[in-house]
């Protein structure tokens, strides 16, 4: 089991694009007084010994030593010792809606993101009952099996997108069916199924599941994400919006959400709805009603101890910062032996 101690250092990585930007403006500045000092082949004549190639190649540098503190200050981490430890819970199945009307942004940032917020305050919170992940459009997959590993659940959590299920549609009937078959033969009323969707455009037979999921002891409760208003789906090229979804006849397609269907969905497997509103805290609701489940004994396999990666990174990182000190930003008789960075001061 990987996972990092510390994850929110490596928000500290998104410097790194700031860092190329002010480095390529402090040249753009760089060339300019240049410019006004006096022509560029005066001025290289000048500083025969500058090379611009070995200046790149330190900056190079700090860049992955400054990459490698952060990632020691996060502290990787690799499970050694794997015990087995005695919980008292319930087993939580989510189903998250990936379909593409889920990229509409009438709940802030879009519907889908909105909804991964509310699923990764949801495992935060969690303490001993188990968690796992399905994800559905067209079709249902199990995106992770039921665990108590919580650094696992927000990994996956990370990789979900629209484009992780092939076929669209939304086809709640089969992840219901999917989470009745991924909790233990036998299990009791310990077992809950949530559900986060738009419910447009659902597929036939989701009723008959959610009746199949009241027979066998799972309660289901449904999150209706986006405005009956509706908002239309805008259409994402290499992570770029560059229109909206359109009809055959050329006109805009409006995503809308169906409260209605949830609102039965849930009500059917003797479940209850919730709306999500932005800014609105729903995941308190639905915690209070995943606490008054009956919980029941079980036991599972959990890793108590985790080997340190820290100081592999601080030895790059010094590494890194010892090869800069050598580079110097001057052509050197007996670096330009080595002819490293090519003999052109440009």
């Amino acid at each position: 089991m990987f996972r990092f101690e510390n994850e929110s250092y490596l928000l500290a990585l998104l410097l790194i694009p700031l860092l190329i930007i002010l480095y390529f403006l402090a040249r753009k500045w760089r060339a300019s007084a240049i410019k006004k000092f006096g022509e560029s082949k005066l001025v290289s004549r000048l500083l025969p010994d500058y090379s611009q190639r070995r200046q790149r190649a330190k900056f190079i540098l700090y860049l992955l030593a400054f990459a490698a503190i952060v990632v020691a200050l996060a502290n990787p981490q690799i499970g050694t010792k794997l015990e087995t430890v005695k919980r008292k819970g319930i087993d939580v199945m989510v189903a998250i809606d990936v379909s593409k009307s889920m990229m509409a942004d009438d709940i802030k940032p879009s519907r889908l993101e909105r909804a991964k917020q509310i699923l990764s305050k949801l495992i935060e919170r969690m303490k001993d009952d188990r968690i796992g992940i399905i994800v559905f459009a067209g079709n249902a997959y199990l995106q992770m099996p039921l665990s108590s590993d919580y650094t696992a659940a927000k990994l996956f959590l990370q990789t979900i997108n629209t484009d992780v299920v092939p076929t669209q549609g939304t086809a709640v009937g089969d992840a219901i069916e999917l989470a009745i078959s991924s909790y233990e033969e036998g299990l009791g009323k310990n077992k809950a199924l949530v559900i986060i969707s738009d419910g447009e455009n659902h597929e036939e037979g989701a009723m008959d599941m959610a009746k199949r999921a009241l027979d066998e002891g799972l309660i289901v409760y449904t999150l209706g994400i986006g405005s009956e208003q509706g908002s239309p789906i805008p259409e994402i090229v290499n992570g770029r919006k560059v229109g909206y979804k359109r009809d055959k006849s050329g006109q805009t397609v409006v995503s809308k959400l169906n409260q209605t269907m949830l609102k039965d969905l849930a009500r059917t497997a003797n479940g209850k709805y919730f709306h999500i509103r932005g800014a609105k805290n729903e995941i308190a609701y639905l915690l209070d009603e995943l606490g008054s489940i009956e919980k029941r004994d079980f036991e599972d396999k959990v890793f108590t101890d985790y080997s340190h990666g820290f100081q592999y990174f601080i030895a790059l990182a010094l590494l890194f910062v010892f090869l800069e000190f050598l580079i110097s930003e001057r052509r050197s008789g007996w670096f330009s032996k080595w002819s490293l960075f090519g003999e052109e001061a440009t």
